[in-house]
This record gives C-alpha cells, sequence and structure tokens, in this order.
C-alpha cells in the first residue's frame, strides 16, 4: 500500500522568524499523523530548516536543482549541495520553473537522473494550462511531459514521485473537481504501468492544485491520488497538519 505523502511547497516565501515558529508547529504536529510529511524551502533555509527538523519524522527538500554535477553554473545548486544539507526530496519541473524559466522536459528529465544519482527523491511536476484543458489536449501534454523523464530513468522509476498540477488551479482559487484530478492521476499511473508493471503500483501521485483542508478529504479518497503538493496551505501549520489529518481514514 502505498503511503500517503503531503509535501509543502513554500516558494519564495518565508524568513528566519516565521520560518522558525512553522517548522516548530510542523514538527510538533507530525507526530499525530500516519502520512508522511516533507517541507521543500527556498534553498538559504535549508541548513534552519535541517536544525529545526533533524530527529523528527518530517523530511524536508529543496525546489530544485541543477542538472550538472558541479562548475560554471553562477546560481545554481548541485544535488551534491543538497545532501550536505540532508535532504531526502527535490521538487522537479514545477510549472512555474517551466514556464517563466523555460525549462523543457528534457531539462527535468535530465535533472531527475541526477536528482537520483544522489539518493534524492525527487517529485516530478506535469500539469496543463487553462486552455490546453480547454483544447481537450490534456492527456497529450501530461503524457509529453512526463515521458523524457520515464526514459531517462526507467530503471529506478520506483524511486521517483510525481506531482499533477493543472496549472489552471494553482493560486487562482480553481481546483479540479476529485473526479477530473483522479482521471489524469489514473492516465499517469497507466503510462508508468507501460514503462514499468512493478513500478506503476508503488509511484505516489500527488495532487498539486490548491489542495486545502476543506477540499483534502475528497481529493484524497481518489484511488489513484497518493497525497498532495502543497502550496499556500503549507505556509499555515494548521492547514498543512489538517490536510495531513484528511489522509487518514477515520
Amino acid at each position: 500500500m502505498r503511503r500517503t505523502l503531503i509535501a509543502g511547497n513554500w516558494k519564495m516565501n518565508g524568513d528566519l522568524v516565521t520560518n522558525l515558529a512553522l517548522l516548530q508547529a510542523v514538527r510538533a504536529g507530525a507526530q499525530a499523523h500516519s502520512a508522511e510529511l516533507v517541507v521543500c524551502v527556498p534553498a538559504p533555509y535549508l541548513a534552519q530548516t535541517q536544525a529545526a527538523l533533524e530527529g523528527s519524522s518530517v523530511a524536508w527538500g529543496a525546489q530544485d536543482m541543477s542538472a550538472h554535477e558541479a562548475g560554471a553554473y553562477t546560481g545554481e545548486v548541485a544535488g551534491r549541495m543538497l545532501k550536505d544539507f540532508a535532504c531526502r526530496y527535490v521538487i522537479l519541473g514545477h510549472s512555474e520553473r517551466r514556464s517563466m524559466h523555460g525549462e523543457s522536459s528534457a531539462d527535468v528529465a535530465k535533472k531527475t537522473k541526477q536528482a537520483l544519482a544522489h539518493g534524492l527523491t525527487p517529485i516530478v511536476c506535469v500539469g496543463e494550462t487553462l486552455a490546453e484543458r480547454e483544447a481537450g489536449s490534456t492527456a497529450h501534454i501530461v503524457q509529453e511531459q512526463l515521458q523524457p523523464v520515464l526514459s531517462e530513468v526507467h530503471d529506478q522509476l520506483k524511486q521517483i514521485v510525481i506531482a499533477y498540477e493543472p496549472v489552471w488551479a494553482i493560486g487562482t482559487g480553481k481546483t479540479a473537481t476529485p473526479e477530473m484530478a483522479q482521471e489524469v492521476h489514473a492516465l499517469i499511473r497507466q503510462q508508468l504501468a507501460a514503462a514499468d508493471s512493478a513500478a506503476a503500483n508503488v509511484v505516489r501521485i500527488l495532487y498539486g492544485g490548491s489542495m486545502k483542508p476543506d477540499n483534502a478529504v475528497d481529493l484524497l479518497a481518489m484511488p489513484d491520488i497518493d497525497g498532495g503538493l502543497i502550496g499556500g496551505a503549507a505556509l499555515k501549520a494548521a492547514d498543512f497538519l489538517a490536510i495531513a489529518q484528511a489522509s487518514q481514514p477515520e
């Protein structure tokens, strides 16, 4: 059985004072939940996060990393650097990286391979825009974004996490219905099965389209939704922990 994963993406938010309060609250509340919790923080706060969470049940990770091992790549962060801070996870291919920084699916695949080489678990993001959904292209777009990753790390598919993030539902207040989200998650699992049937049964697929405490129960009840990639709600400990609570059977 796939263990529920609730991953917080702080994006470009935080400061030393508010971070500490948030991390301490998440750490204190994590023991009451059976879901696996992880916070992915801005790179400058990895040391603080490690210090605050070390020895707890909460994992931590980064929001991006370089496709390169080392070298003249000013501003980039290497996988080995993330491991220096005991990161377990790294978000790759987030829609904001794809749209604002021009990352291609081939770039994401290279980063995924580099993450796995350093013992990091990549959370690979895929998802369509509103225009693509309205054009009926959701399945094509999602499969096209994911395929380079499946091809690049075929022998390590069991070690990745996938996050479906409908771009039109991020920060807009719109949310896919549980049935809409499940349909795409099922498509992703079918694509995984075509690449590696064993991996399809163990890879966790997260929903990343504005999951909140008031919709988490219904979304997490879907058979192929194994957790959430949480944005705004991850910045409030009570909301983040309430989503974790929503994953637990009554």
